[in-house]
């Protein structure tokens, strides 16, 4: 898989800002910066979509102290869906 690079924390930002489960995005950009890096080694050890949900459902619960209104099943799909489409050779990975 991909090393760690700009692209991907770029890439790993939009995803949760979409999602935006606590509804802050409009006037935070980086609220859920602190789950990329997280997620990053979830996804580079070759963790699953459930993985990902549950990692994403405790941040909300543990981290934020707040149930999300907006499940984690989803987005988790997404980035599980975004991290296997994307081709390490095509420049993503910094080389």
């Amino acid at each position: 898989m991909r090393p760690w690079s700009t692209s991907v924390q770029k890439d790993l930002r939009r995803l949760l800002n979409e999602w935006d489960p606590i509804g802050v995005v409009d006037a935070v950009q980086d609220e859920y910066d602190c789950m990329i890096g997280p997620l990053f080694r979830r996804l580079h050890g070759g963790a699953g979509q459930a993985e990902i949900g549950e990692f994403l459902r405790h941040e909300l619960e543990a981290h934020f102290g707040l149930p999300s209104s907006r499940p984690p099943e989803a987005v988790a799909a997404r980035v599980i869906a975004w991290w296997t489409a994307a081709d390490p050779s095509d420049g993503a990975d910094g080389r």
